[in-house]
């Protein structure tokens, strides 16, 4: 790492400590950033990349709630703003006990880089709370974002701050926080969160469009080495709207998709998921991934936690779509011993920086999360269209717009890293054209 980058991290690590996903996020950004450094000097003299990152606005609210017993609690709220560069702040809400400061910086961080792989005009940020949504009633999640919103509403609008969906966050959730925000503001300003109920202002393609894009994301890699998703064998993280999708999106691709999880454990069907069972065992009734065996099958085997990792699992092609640092180095070289030719991050950060090494040294096709999951943003941005034009666009025509963007997003990675130096070095081309398309607009736009 050139020494300039160095000190600077170094400096960043100081000033926000503790923090060690957001310490993740810079140091994977930097280390792909010497070549670029190099060769644009006047970043450097502008301090583009001290000023990229420390956020812009950083908000830390109380969040007190009532639960059906008359028991009140207090959740605390995060919204950061990181860069608002190239548009509107952008990045969803997570609801999870894990949720701290370091958290959602490390994701807000990791969005000004996706948002402006979309080619679209937004910036990054992101929120949430750790609040806990699982077994909760749903006048419980309905007072909690009612109360949320409460204090987020002063912060956001369409031209200020959008914010979507998260780990968390679905639906349900948009749906009360919208309610909450028209209540207080006394205006249906559609544009102001994405995610939303399609009979009242959403996208189409929008509750598959993070799961799809990685899929297509990994066809677009796989195509570069003369091959398809078709008779792919996959392994999946998680078992929530991204990994659903993803699975979907695959199996139509004629993949055949062998796993799903959730916090309770993994199930291996070695006849592929079944994605409708899926569906109606965690959207709609909630349930844990246990229940799929149980319905599927003795064909089907369940693995508690604690008992293995869905990464014991032999595949050529891996989608971990659950949370970060879910796949460790052991995982990789598992996988790579077992034939993986290529591995697309539909969670953000699921793997640690060990783990990519080693997938980046076995030759196998890496694509990072700000790059292989930016679907979701890119058709939250195309839901802004139409909020903007009181237009509602086709499931066809959305999902045409999301393959283009995805293919867009997948060679523009490609060319960046061939034309820095590092051919097939999606890392380094998703940072690389992330980072340029932001510091030249910071540049434009002054010292602000």
């Amino acid at each position: 790492m050139d020494a300039r980058l160095a000190r600077l991290r170094e400096e960043v690590f100081r000033r926000n400590p503790g923090e060690s996903e957001f310490h993740q996020a810079v140091t994977e950004v930097f280390e792909s950033l010497d070549p670029v450094v190099n060769k644009y000097p006047e970043y450097a003299e502008a301090g583009i990349l001290s000023r990229m990152c420390e956020p812009e606005r950083q908000i830390i609210f109380r969040v007190p709630w009532m639960d059906d017993q008359g028991q009140v609690h207090i959740n605390r709220g995060f919204r950061v703003e990181f860069n608002s560069a190239l548009g509107p702040y952008k990045g969803g809400l997570r609801f999870h006990p894990s949720v701290y400061l370091g958290t959602i910086k490390f994701l807000g961080f990791e969005q000004i880089f996706k948002n402006s792989l979309t080619g679209m005009p937004i910036g990054g940020a992101k929120g949430g709370s750790d609040f806990d949504p699982a077994g909760r009633s749903q006048n419980e999640v309905m007072r909690f974002c009612q109360s949320f919103m409460t204090e987020l509403y002063r912060h956001i609008g369409e031209y200020t701050d959008v914010p979507a969906g998260d780990i968390g966050v679905g639906g349900r959730e948009i749906g009360y926080l919208f309610g909450q925000y028209k209540r207080i503001t006394n205006r249906y300003e559609s544009g102001v969160l994405t995610g939303k109920g399609v009979s009242w202002g959403g996208s189409l393609v929008r509750p598959e469009a993070t799961g799809y894009g990685a899929v297509i994301f990994t066809e677009q890699m796989l195509k570069t080495r003369g091959l398809s998703m078709d008779g792919q064998t996959v392994v999946v993280s998680g078992s929530g709207n991204v990994a659903i999708n993803a699975i979907d999106k695959a199996q139509e691709l004629g993949a055949k998709v062998v796993t799903a999880s959730d916090s309770s454990g993994y199930v291996y069907d070695e006849a592929g998921i079944d994605v409708e069972t899926l569906r109606q065992i965690k959207e709609v009734e909630r349930g844990r991934i246990s229940e799929y065996a149980v319905r599927r099958g003795s064909s089907v085997k369940f693995v508690p936690a604690g008992d293995g990792k869905v990464w014991d699992v032999d595949a050529t092609v891996a989608l971990p779509c659950a949370t970060q640092n879910e796949l460790n180095r052991d995982d990789a070289k598992h996988l790579i011993n077992s034939g993986l030719v290529a591995l697309a991050e539909g969670a953000n950060m699921p793997c640690t920086a060990d783990a990519i090494a080693a997938f980046q040294q076995a030759g196998v096709l890496f694509g990072p999360g700000k790059a292989a999951n930016a679907g979701g943003v890119a058709t939250s941005a195309l839901e802004m269209q139409q909020n903007a034009s009181r237009d509602a666009w086709s499931f066809e025509h959305t999902a045409e717009r999301l393959h283009e963007i995805m293919t867009d997003i997948h060679d523009r990675c490609y060319e960046t890293a061939d034309e820095f130096g590092m051919p097939g070095n999606y890392v380094a081309g998703a940072n690389i054209a992330g980072f340029v398309k932001v510091a030249d607009a910071m540049m434009a736009l002054g010292v602000v």
